[in-house]
């Protein structure tokens, strides 16, 4: 029999609630001149980029040792001919891009209003070590972002729902490409905090009562005022999330009329070389789990290039 995991508080900068954020804890102004480098650095074959080293090891300490997460404000849309093209040249100087879909693309594209009215909308983690969302264009209303600390949600639940959380410490029934597959929603690994929910992952036929009292501790959790941040993005915003520790949610807002834009994101996928290590565990979803190995996305069907 598995023994009971030893429940023990997370710390860290990774440990935050919504309400006790202000901008400038999640923010990094981008001046015309980052712009402008970025546009010069996709007519110079990347030569440009140099000059925004600083600014990407930022964005790498953030994810990976700070909040877990990072909002660029300010890049110029009107600067970059190709906004996709300068997004994965941006991104792979972070990390190795990863596919999105069975042929290989490595630049997904995300449109409004999204889900349907009526179906929930759940935090998620991707299967990456971060995730980058550009904003191409936003409706006025609708569209926000939402981000939730993982690591505080344990730090809640074992004040409110011990019970729950030792819970979800163990395997959870999840699908899988091939059989189905057992992976927990939070644990840890080398010493390191994992967090990982995918409901629409999970097999809820096979979830027994106790794991769906838990799954609903989480949520309502999650859905407590002032644990969540909700950021309203703006065209040109570049926010970066790390799904081991912050999980995001994205409402449908409401449906744009006629004359009115949708919600337009561009999202990269990617490994992280100085990423944490995972539970083993998770090898059938990341393919390896050391920590720093490329990792991750979705399988590519053979013979198939993606773009």
């Amino acid at each position: 029999m598995t023994p009971p995991p030893r429940l023990t508080p997370q710390a860290g900068p990774a440990i935050w609630t919504g309400a006790a954020l202000t901008p400038s804890d999640w923010m990094l102004p981008v001046g015309a001149e980052i712009a402008a480098d970025l546009a010069a650095a996709l007519a110079e074959d990347g030569a440009g980029l140099l000059r925004l080293t600083p600014l990407l090891h930022q964005v790498a300490e953030r994810l990976e040792h700070g909040r877990g997460f990072v909002l660029l404000r300010g890049l110029n849309l009107d600067r970059l001919p190709d906004a996709g093209a300068a997004l994965l040249l941006l991104c792979q100087q972070l990390g190795t891009a990863l596919p999105q879909d069975a042929t290989g693309s490595l630049i997904g594209r995300l449109a409004g209003p999204g889900a349907a009215a009526e179906a929930p909308t759940r935090f998620h983690a991707d299967p990456a070590d971060a995730v980058a969302l550009l904003c191409l264009q936003q409706p006025r209303e609708g569209g926000m972002v939402t981000l939730v600390s993982a690591p505080a949600l344990h730090n809640a639940l074992m004040k409110l729902d011990r019970a729950a959380l030792a819970t979800l410490h163990q395997p959870l029934p999840h699908l899988g490409a091939e059989e189905p597959l057992s992976l927990p929603v939070f644990s840890t690994a080398s010493g390191a905090f994992v967090g990982r929910y995918d409901r629409d992952a999970m097999l809820e036929p096979a979830l027994d009562a106790a794991q769906q009292a838990a799954l609903a501790a989480l949520d309502a959790t999650a859905a407590a005022p002032g644990q969540a941040l909700s950021i309203p993005l703006h065209a040109g915003d570049l926010l970066f999330y790390n799904p081991h520790l912050v999980w995001k949610q994205v409402s449908a807002g409401e449906a744009a009329t006629s004359d009115a834009a949708e919600r337009q994101l561009l999202r990269l996928w990617l490994a992280m070389p100085g990423s944490r290590a995972l539970p083993e565990s998770f090898r059938p979803v990341f393919g390896e789990t050391a920590a720093g190995a490329p990792r991750g996305g979705m399988p590519v069907a053979t013979g198939m290039v993606g773009g």
